[in-house]
């Protein structure tokens, strides 16, 4: 048992470096997109099954949850008891590369990296339709301030659900619980919404993955924090508009990491937005010390990575400290 954990920290480190390297790949068949996919195909499935009542649909939502959770982490955990069984080298390396599909260090700064090429490049225009890549957000009527703010959040908010929040999970249970977690962020994505369509059946994936980010968003904030350190930024500043900033959100997590960010960068985010045609009356995050400026996205992706590089050497290093009984 003690050589399986030992591989899945082995491998947590090598999918980890990886993707520092080389970024997500962008495959038909990359894990991520089949979840997405068994998402579509089982909501088709169980609105049909169900009724279309309040109640059909928090039930058709919930059970929705629990076989997409189960299927998502049990066949990684079982070819991986598998890999193991055959070899331990061959158990660490297929490990490594599922850790790898579940980073996204470098393609979250190649993406927000774009809007601030194309708006040096092509101007607003293009700035708009890069950052609707990556936002959830009504981009076509945003000013070039709208757009940097839009990148900035997102990539202080992608730091907690899309690097920080899966290495906690793939450092205490591996590949399995690392894509249990993925699976719940990936549902929550396409389901989440309180509109008319969403309301009741994405309800459970919401409010799980609500749970399931609770104590990693507090996490990702404070490693934000002592990367803004690290890399010259505003450490002091990130603290104090974290500690009374960080509830101001509708999610009880979003705004943790925003709030560092902000403060880091000694900038002001958020405000109101438009999603689907309807505006959202949103408080502000930060202080505006000075005039948002395009390159802050350079700044905010180099605070995201000093945070993501320190949190692994501080994870992986408790639970070296753990596995082997110094703590």
């Amino acid at each position: 048992m003690q050589n399986y954990i030992v591989g899945s920290w082995i491998a947590v480190l090598i999918g980890f470096l990886a993707d520092l390297v080389f970024g997500d790949p962008s495959v038909s068949w990359h894990p991520i997109c089949l979840i997405g996919a068994l998402v579509a195909k089982l909501e088709k499935w169980l609105r049909a099954l169900f009724p279309g009542t309040k109640r059909g649909e928090l039930v058709g939502g919930a059970v929705m949850v629990v076989l997409v959770v189960f299927i998502s982490s049990g066949i990684p955990a079982a070819l991986l008891f598998v890999f193991y069984r055959i070899h331990f080298w061959i158990g660490v390396m297929a490990e490594a590369v599922m850790c790898f599909f579940i980073f996204a260090v470098k393609s979250l700064k190649k993406e927000s990296m774009q809007v601030e090429k194309a708006l040096e490049t092509e101007g607003l225009e293009a700035g708009r339709k890069a950052v609707s890549r990556i936002v959830g957000r009504d981009t076509q009527n945003l000013s070039e301030t709208g757009v940097i703010k839009a990148a900035v959040e997102t990539v202080a908010e992608n730091f907690s659900d899309g690097v920080f929040a899966p290495m906690l999970y793939l450092i205490i249970g591996g590949a399995g619980l690392g894509f249990a977690y993925k699976s719940i962020n990936t549902m929550d994505s396409m389901v989440g919404y309180k509109n008319e369509r969403y309301l009741y059946f994405g309800r459970t994936a919401a409010k799980l993955d609500d749970v399931v980010n609770y104590i990693p968003a507090r996490l990702a904030a404070l490693f934000m924090i002592a990367g803004a350190c690290f890399c010259g930024q505003d450490g002091k500043g990130a603290w104090k508009i974290w500690r009374r900033d960080r509830r101001n959100h509708a999610s009880p997590n979003s705004a943790q990491t925003e709030a560092a960010a902000a403060g880091a960068l000694q900038i002001q985010l958020a405000g109101n937005a438009c999603y689907f045609g309807k505006l959202y009356e949103k408080p502000y995050i930060g202080d505006a010390v000075r005039p948002v400026q395009r390159e802050d996205i350079a700044r905010v992706n180099q605070l995201m990575f000093m945070a993501s590089v320190l949190a692994c050497m501080v994870l992986g290093g408790v639970k070296l400290l753990l596995l082997y009984g110094f703590l």
